[in-house]
């Protein structure tokens, strides 16, 4: 199975990098661009499918890219719905295909297609599920951009929207008893993405700080899963050693999610928010980069206090169009 899904997902990509247009840039073969606008769509704090969480430095050295990328969350929840009841051990993992494309000098379209293998350690036993996640598909508008020579900073500002496809699996019986109710594949239900970004640069500093919401819908189990806001800041440097580009990151980013509903009903204890500190470090040498950060929370406050994360960490490999 496991072969089956990395040839299935090499496919994508250099399908993918094919058919993709090249674009130089302006400054030189790799510019800094945080994907803040991408990293909150394939998770939440919950460990859900629903869409990229906050995940830590999912950045690019290249505006324009398409790669794979794996993250890893941690955390800890209580088996069953009691005071009482004893604290297990959850994995999500999920390995993705993503890409940004340049359609014209101001718009572009992101895809991200993940695949989840999630499990965790019940009393009962291991429990483990693996399969397609939830695509999504956003277009980003460049709202306003000054020149690079122009200024002393240079800003850049994005908004966009998109759609969130109910592709993964949704399963009553997962949220059955237990209190983190997002161990799932999919939501199962059409969500709607509204991002924003902005960028302030001077030189080879810069400050990059996004505020993204999505909608969610009721699905077809009659489950709806809340709303979500996601908001972040993240600090770059970007350094030239001889042919290699290096940007260190560091960072915070939220997450504020409201309660689920059930035929129309608020389900209990699945609000809450969290706060994390992130940290990262991304490598660029001609068209290839790769990168890796981490993520540890700062404050939270999920499900009343009956789940907690602990940590997350990525790792992505892109291709620079």
């Amino acid at each position: 199975m496991k072969n089956k899904l990395f040839i299935a997902f090499c496919v994508v990509f250099l399908a993918q990098m094919v058919s993709a247009h090249t674009e130089k840039d302006s400054i030189s073969s790799f510019t800094f661009q945080r994907m803040a606008l991408m990293d909150h769509f394939d998770c939440d704090a919950c460990g859900c499918s629903a869409s990229g969480g906050s995940l830590g430095f999912s950045s690019m050295l290249s505006a324009n890219f398409v790669g794979l990328r794996y993250f890893h969350q941690s955390y800890s929840s209580r088996d069953g719905i009691f005071a009482n009841s004893p604290w297990i051990a959850e994995n999500f993992n999920t390995v993705q295909v993503w890409s940004k494309i340049p359609v014209t000098d101001k718009i572009q379209i992101a895809a991200l297609i993940p695949y989840h293998f999630h499990n965790r350690a019940l009393i009962a036993g291991v429990e483990e599920i693996q399969g397609m996640g939830d695509a999504s598909l956003i277009a980003t508008y460049s709202v306003y951009e000054t020149q690079k020579d122009s200024t002393v900073f240079t800003h850049h500002v994005q908004i966009g929207a998109g759609l969130k496809l109910p592709t993964g699996k949704f399963e009553e019986a997962n949220n059955a008893g237990t209190v983190n109710q997002s161990f799932q594949l999919g939501t199962g239900s059409w969500d709607y993405l509204f991002v924003t970004e902005y960028v302030i640069r001077k030189k080879n500093l810069g400050l990059n700080s996004m505020l993204n919401y999505t909608v969610k819908t009721e699905n077809r189990k009659q489950y709806q899963f809340g709303n979500q806001l996601n908001y972040g800041t993240t600090l770059f440097y970007v350094l030239d050693a001889n042919m290699i580009q290096l940007v260190p990151q560091v960072g915070v980013a939220g997450e504020v999610y409201a309660s689920n509903k059930q035929y129309g009903q608020l389900v209990p204890n699945t609000a809450g928010d969290v706060l994390f500190s992130k940290f990262g470090l991304e490598a660029g040498r001609n068209k290839l980069s790769v990168g890796v950060s981490a993520m540890l929370p700062i404050n939270q406050n999920l499900s009343n206090g009956n789940i907690e994360a602990k940590y997350r960490w990525t790792f992505n490999l892109n291709y620079t169009l």
